[in-house]
């Protein structure tokens, strides 16, 4: 336990990088190790990484969607509880 912390608190101050694939291009980026977005990627793996034209891309679609205004965002009808 004491060699893993040791590990990561040298590796913290070092900058070392950790490699990271883009979901929908495939390609291969690194990020420093110590950044928001990496700790994100590590502790919680659901997390996806695009790319910032993958991003980009997507961003530029919905807002051209939105624009039509047939783009309509479903939200879950909730039922109200009289006692609360």
């Amino acid at each position: 336990m004491v060699t893993l912390w040791y590990n990561y608190f040298i590796s913290f101050f070092r900058g070392e990088k950790m490699q990271v694939k883009c979901t929908l291009c495939d390609q291969i980026h690194t990020l420093v190790d110590n950044s928001l977005q990496a700790k994100r990627l590590r502790n919680r793996r659901i997390y996806m990484y695009l790319c910032d034209s993958c991003y980009e891309r997507i961003e530029n679609r919905t807002k051209e969607r939105h624009a039509t205004g047939k783009f309509r965002l479903f939200e879950e009808k909730k039922k109200e509880d009289d006692y609360i």
